[in-house]
């Protein structure tokens, strides 16, 4: 059987590269197919033994950087890969990778992060945020999203089987393309990290500094409690506009290794997560450290979060809900059993999420 594995762009890592990388362990002679990719990225992940094709997008102007601004050719390039001789293709799409032109004898399964946020539920946000919501190139940036949306729902016709990362992601594949999806929680590390059960007196949280992030709520609660110290890990946009919201108690550290990242997890009181996230890595990382969550109690956090048992929910993104819901765990901390805590975090295991996708797959191949 021969395997082609489909993924928007491998230029960085986050979650879904991680994804991306258990599924390519499953096949370890499937092609691999990117719009773009870095050879150090190529390498970081383990997916040098693999033969790696990209699209006419790699060799545009500054395409490893700066690839989101060729969003308009997306569609096109995705739909120019030749799958025609492969059996299967499972395609792990956040954007457009399930696009892909696939025929009638041919299996198609797509491990959905999400259906393209900007182009539907962040639309609004996303032209608000970038400035393009208004003027010409406010026009333009609208139409081009409004013809990205018209393809986004052909290519769903493309794909036989959806696996959706999350019960939140899973609605809104049924909302946007109207199709069935089973869900496969996405892979999480927790076998990296080491539980700490003598916890240290600091709160922390750890994102790319982004708006939807919320980092600057966080930081702007505990501005409000001078008494409790805060760490933030992390970089990215909008670093220099929470530095100025940070007082004194708070402290940005900026990128961390993995191993201070861990360190960080384990040894705090708590983990604050102020994001609306399709499923939430770093929740489920910080569970596995024994650490409870503090976290906006909307998105796939609910599922890997339990309330006042693993940890604690607020109710609005605004400082006022995220100040009395540190508030609350201060006072009641002694509830929350770390042991019981990492067991919980060891239900989103790498090998959980491998042998889950496994049976799925042969299971469509043999009803295909």
């Amino acid at each position: 059987m021969k395997v082609a594995l489909v993924h928007e762009w491998l230029t960085v890592i986050g979650g879904s590269e991680n994804v991306f990388k258990e599924i390519a362990s499953l096949y370890p002679d499937a092609d691999i197919y990117a719009l773009v990719a870095r050879d150090e990225t190529i390498h970081t992940l383990g997916l040098s033994g693999h033969k790696v094709t990209t699209s006419f997008i790699q060799r545009l102007p500054f395409a490893k950087k700066k690839y989101r601004t060729y969003l308009p050719l997306f569609p096109l390039a995705i739909e120019q890969f030749d799958l025609s001789g492969y059996d299967l293709i499972i395609s792990s799409s956040h954007a457009v990778a399930k696009g892909v032109l696939t025929n009638s004898n041919q299996v198609h399964i797509c491990y959905c992060h999400s259906p393209i946020r900007y182009a539907w539920d962040l639309h609004h946000q996303y032209l608000k945020e970038t400035g393009l919501n208004k003027g010409l190139k406010g026009f333009i940036a609208k139409y081009l999203l409004h013809r990205i949306r018209q393809w986004d729902i052909i290519s769903t016709n493309r794909v036989d089987y959806f696996i959706a990362n999350s019960k939140y992601i899973s609605k809104r594949i049924k909302k946007i393309y109207n199709r069935e999806s089973t869900v496969i929680y996405p892979n999480v590390a927790t076998e990296d990290f080491l539980p700490v059960y003598e916890k240290k007196d600091y709160y922390v949280t750890c994102s790319r500094f982004v708006p939807y992030k919320k980092i600057d709520l966080i930081v702007s609660a505990f501005a409000q409690m001078p008494d409790k110290k805060l760490y933030v890990i992390g970089d990215g946009p909008d670093f220099n506009k929470v530095k100025k919201i940070a007082k004194t108690n708070t402290v940005l550290l900026g990128y961390q290794s993995f191993d201070m990242l861990k360190q960080y997890l384990s040894e705090a009181k708590a983990f604050v997560f102020a994001a609306e996230e399709d499923f939430g890595i770093l929740p489920v990382e910080a569970q596995a450290c024994g650490t409870p969550v503090i976290a906006y109690k909307k998105g796939g956090v609910l599922e890997s979060v339990i309330e006042n048992k693993t940890g604690v929910f607020f109710d609005e993104q605004s400082v006022a809900s995220i100040v009395a819901a540190v508030k609350w765990f201060d006072v009641n901390q002694t509830l929350f059993n770390y042991k019981e805590i990492v067991e919980h975090a060891s239900g989103f295991s790498t090998e959980r999420f491998k042998k889950e996708l496994l049976r799925y797959v042969n299971n469509k191949i043999k009803v295909s």
